[in-house]
């Protein structure tokens, strides 16, 4: 393969997206240490199947987004390989039954680890991200995406990672989930926010389109403000841990992003916007994570 193929593909794999698969795992490993629980191999392996997850999800959208037409035009996101002609459909969705068929073969050693809760995991992970733009009624296109992502970039990747390494699950650990499945939220808004116009045309009813630009305006600004409250709740509810609150500072290096959001117009610059979402949410989770084992 060609130097530039390889960076064709990692281009499909939207590396700025990854933090959103890898920060939920982060999160869930350190709460499985401070509770002594903690299982580095069960760790690691839910970081690979998360990245190849998110990965075959990304290269889905890129092959289902071209059957339906939504990348036609002038498009202000990433390139997408399939609609630009640079990668045939049939690789793309070679591609992506690839990466989701790795996601299973580390997942063998997860289900030996955890059991059936991480079969239902697994499944409906690989599911809903082929459901997302794919299928007889893909999430994205009817504004279910948002929901998606809250719950499977939230609650269920952080409360999985925990449990399959502390072999049980605590709602703490969930409420936990929340402030991830927040700030992916807000990844996608961006990402909706700077789209809304061709995706109107493509007939792509998110959230964005149903409601307009002043509504993912804000559903920005509450997620971001959502996610760093959470640690102030986690913190009232266990009685402790008073140094996660540090994580709540994340909103002040949100105002930037929050800026562009609230006077710019959608265009490129939203690009960089949802790169640095990508980056708050990694920079919470290290925080979070260090507060919460000290």
């Amino acid at each position: 393969m060609s130097e530039s193929a390889l960076k064709n593909w990692a281009l499909a794999a939207r590396p700025k997206t990854l933090w959103a698969a890898v920060s939920p795992v982060i999160i869930g490993t350190a709460m499985a240490f401070e509770a002594g629980r903690g299982h580095w191999l069960s760790a690691v392996m839910a970081g690979i199947g998360a990245i190849l997850i998110q990965i075959g999800t990304n290269f889905a959208n890129d092959y289902f987004d071209y059957l339906h037409g939504a990348d036609k035009g002038e498009r202000l996101g990433p390139v997408r390989l399939t609609q630009a002609g640079l990668v045939k459909p049939a690789a793309m969705k070679t591609a992506f039954i690839v990466a989701f068929a790795l996601a299973f073969l580390v997942g063998v050693y997860l289900v030996w680890r955890g059991g059936w809760p991480i079969v239902v995991i697994g499944v409906l992970s690989i599911m809903f991200g082929i459901a997302y733009t794919g299928g007889p009624f893909p999430l994205g296109y009817h504004g279910l995406g948002d929901v998606f992502v809250f719950i499977f970039f939230g609650l269920v990747a952080v409360g999985g990672t925990y449990y399959v390494q502390a072999l049980q699950l605590d709602g703490i650990v969930l409420l936990a989930g929340v402030a991830p499945g927040l700030f992916s939220t807000a990844i996608l808004t961006v990402n909706n926010y700077r789209d809304i116009d061709t995706d109107r045309q493509a007939g792509k009813r998110t959230l964005a389109v149903r409601f307009g630009p002043a509504f993912a305006r804000m559903e920005y600004l509450i997620s971001l403000l959502g996610a760093c409250l959470v640690p102030v709740v986690l913190c009232l509810r266990s009685g402790g841990h008073v140094y996660a609150l540090a994580a709540t500072l994340v909103f002040l290096a949100a105002i930037p992003s929050l800026k562009i959001v609230f006077r710019e117009k959608p265009g490129r610059v939203f690009n960089e916007v949802l790169a640095g979402t990508g980056k708050l949410l990694l920079l919470y989770s290290i925080i979070f994570s260090i507060g919460w084992m000290i």
